[in-house]
């Protein structure tokens, strides 16, 4: 009995063995039967965040983990440096073609010498916990560090957060501050000067608004009485063509007799200037008759002549008449 009871013991603690093993062997970190390659990765910065068992992915995609974490320091140089060693699992990675390639692929010199870059990341914001990201950044300098680590190491890249605090120490902060102290002075200064300046300058404003509101007044009556007058004058001027234009045809026949009458005076006036050509022709009868008048006129005025001078000489002439 005791002997059963020792069997069931040690069977159930074989079981438990079992079962933790293989707990251990599907949710840890081992990898009994498959191929690991270990590389390091130096960071100069803070790491914080980053524990053993951390993923370290490419592109989000998990390629291996985080095996250990030390710090080393250089009494030389007073610098501290924290290799990070890595694992990574090639039976994560396929690679398309021969065979042979997986070899080429896990060629993590020519990686590095290709680009390949380790980033540290945030892996949630709500734990605080971070992991190491691989890429290719061909462009990010190789910055090695053969002293600390005899291990293949991948280079560095700073982190989005980094890169800002690099860029914010390289600017001028206390020239940056200055000069935002002399801005403010002189907004204050500007504010106190508008602050004196202001108020008379809001009067004349709402003086001259007004002034303008009065000059817009007036000018608007003036526009709507001449708006008026032109009316006015529009409609007497309308009145005025059609009394023209009704005289005109009350006095169109009246014309039309007037031109009828001129153009039979004209027409006797031609025929009087004719009449009186023909008179003053030289080749008429009536001119011949005209300058014989004219001839026996002019004989009697010379002898009419003579008699008034004998009269002046000889008065008695008058009773006794000329002697022959």
């Amino acid at each position: 009995m005791a002997v059963r009871r020792q069997t069931a013991i040690g069977a159930f603690v074989f079981g438990g063995f079992v079962l933790a093993m293989i707990a251990v062997i599907l949710f840890g970190n081992f990898r009994l039967f498959s191929s690991t390659r270990q590389a390091a990765v130096v960071f100069k910065g803070s790491i914080s965040g980053l524990a053993v068992g951390a993923p370290v992915t490419f592109r989000g995609v998990r390629i291996g983990s985080v095996q250990s974490i030390v710090l080393q320091f250089d009494p030389q140089t007073r610098t501290a440096y924290i290799p990070v060693t890595i694992q990574l699992e090639p039976d994560r990675i396929r690679v398309t073609g021969e065979a042979g390639n997986r070899r080429a692929a896990m060629n993590l010199p020519d990686l590095v010498a290709r680009g390949l870059r380790a980033e540290l990341v945030t892996q949630s914001f709500v734990t605080g916990q971070s992991e190491i990201n691989l890429d290719f950044h061909p462009t990010v300098p190789a910055t090695l560090h053969p002293g600390v680590t005899d291990l293949t190491e991948i280079p560095t890249r700073l982190t989005t957060v980094q890169r800002v605090q690099e860029e914010l120490s390289k600017l001028p902060l206390s020239d940056l501050v200055k000069n935002a102290n002399a801005t403010l002075q002189s907004l204050q200064h500007l504010s106190d000067q508008l602050d004196k300046e202001l108020p008379p300058l809001v009067a004349d404003l709402q003086g001259t608004t007004k002034a303008s509101t009065r000059t817009v007044a007036n000018a608007d009556q003036a526009i709507t009485n001449l708006q008026q007058r032109l009316n006015d004058t529009l409609t007497r001027a309308t009145q005025l063509i059609a009394t023209g234009d009704q005289q005109v045809s009350a006095r169109g026949a009246d014309l039309h007799t007037l031109l009828v009458s001129s153009t039979q005076a004209v027409r006797q006036a031609n025929e009087t200037l004719n009449e009186v050509r023909s008179l003053l022709s030289t080749r008429g009868s009536a001119r011949a008759n005209i300058d014989s008048a004219l001839r026996d006129l002019a004989a009697t005025a010379a002898s009419m002549r003579g008699f008034a001078s004998d009269v002046e000489r000889n008065p008695q002439l008058l009773l006794t008449g000329r002697r022959p």
